[in-house]
């Protein structure tokens, strides 16, 4: 009996079958679409952060728009309604976005369990999708380890307008040198959640249960 993965790359090679064998992606140029039709990147920033803080919305996550300089108190706030006390940030996290008023762990390879126990994480990330509302972490600046935004129970996620891409096939293209480095990447669509065998949905299996994005709009 052929196992999961014979049958997957067999279906591979049958789509494949008709290709020729010297040619490759490099000779295939593609036209990222939006989900209008439109050729992707036709959006200005404001457009394209709107748009995503959209999709955030329709995935269930919690998600506010915020000018630059409203960024410190949005992050105060949030935290605040959330009861945070006791914060995982990154050691590279900007002076102007490390919260006052918290206890801040600043992750250098701490414990899997001091993770798990404290009460968020704060990090920026490698690039927003407006067309899904997908958050990609790539372990870049302002992100930290992988570790350290999938154990705390919430993750405030700060998403800045110019990281904001149009489609998928963007994001990949920008992704290149994390994919180069073998860096691991995440793609955050929503909060965490899976479903049992009953299909109960359950929140908070691979990741935190609740995520929360501020997104920094153009100035």
């Amino acid at each position: 009996m052929a196992t999961a993965r014979e049958e997957v790359l067999a279906l591979v090679s049958e789509a494949l079958r008709d290709v020729p064998a010297a040619e490759d992606l490099e000779q295939v140029p593609v036209a990222p679409q939006d989900r209008a039709g439109a050729p992707a990147g036709d959006g200005d920033p404001q457009a394209r952060a709107r748009r995503f803080a959209e999709r955030v919305a329709d995935d269930r996550a919690a998600v506010r728009r915020v000018r630059p300089g409203e960024l410190p108190a949005a992050v105060e706030e949030a935290l605040r309604a959330r009861g945070v006390r006791r914060l995982i940030v990154p050691p590279d996290l900007p002076a102007s976005w490390r919260p006052a008023g918290v206890e801040l762990l600043v992750d250098g390879e701490l414990a899997n369990d001091v993770l798990d126990a404290a009460d968020g994480v704060l990090t920026g990330c490698a690039l927003g999708i407006a067309e899904t509302g997908t958050v990609v972490l790539d372990g870049g600046a302002r992100q930290g380890r992988r570790a350290m935004t999938l154990l705390p129970d919430y993750h405030l996620c700060v998403v800045e307008a110019s990281r904001i891409v149009e489609t998928v096939p963007e994001a990949i293209a920008a992704l290149d040198d994390a994919t180069r480095e073998r860096r691991p990447i995440t793609f955050v669509s929503g909060r965490s959640a899976a479903a049992t065998a009953e299909l109960r949905r359950v929140a908070g299996v691979h990741g935190p249960r609740s995520l929360e994005v501020l997104v920094v709009e153009p100035s």
